[in-house]
């Protein structure tokens, strides 16, 4: 038996769902797949990747009940870490280049890395992502951990 099957939702945690819905659908381009309010303060909002089934990403008001005191204060307190998510691009200067110019606020240009060059850029919220064009070394290896 399998304890879990499969991943479905990334949760990213902002303080405006809607706000959250504008900027993944027209700054990067996501498309919205579920908005669902399942009563008060309790709302299902997911964007994902047009052509690409899961996961899909939850934007997730957080609240005391699901992520504690401190999860509230955090959202804002993210930039500087780490990205733990990569979105993978053909061309990473191009779509460096469109993103910052829809307003997608990036901390690093394009950068070249032994992976590949990557840039990083944050959502309102300061939820960090990198922007991954991979090496071809290493695009085998990041195109096997993709999801479909």
């Amino acid at each position: 038996m399998k304890l879990v099957t499969q991943l479905t939702l990334i949760s990213v945690l902002v303080q405006d769902q809607d706000e959250a819905l504008h900027f993944y659908s027209e700054k990067l381009g996501l498309e919205k797949r579920t908005d669902t309010i399942f009563g008060p303060g309790l709302r299902l909002l997911t964007v994902a990747l047009p052509g690409q089934q899961r996961p899909e990403i939850a934007l997730a008001k957080p609240d005391a009940a699901r992520h504690g005191e401190q999860g509230i204060g955090e959202v804002k307190e993210r930039a500087g870490r780490r990205p733990p998510w990569i979105f993978s691009t053909e061309d990473c200067h191009k779509t460096y280049e469109i993103l910052r110019a829809r307003g997608v606020k990036f901390v690093s240009e394009p950068t070249q890395r032994l992976y590949g060059i990557e840039a990083v850029f944050e959502d309102p919220y300061g939820n960090a992502f990198a922007l991954v064009e991979a090496s071809p070394e290493s695009y085998s290896l990041l195109l096997a951990r993709s999801a479909a």
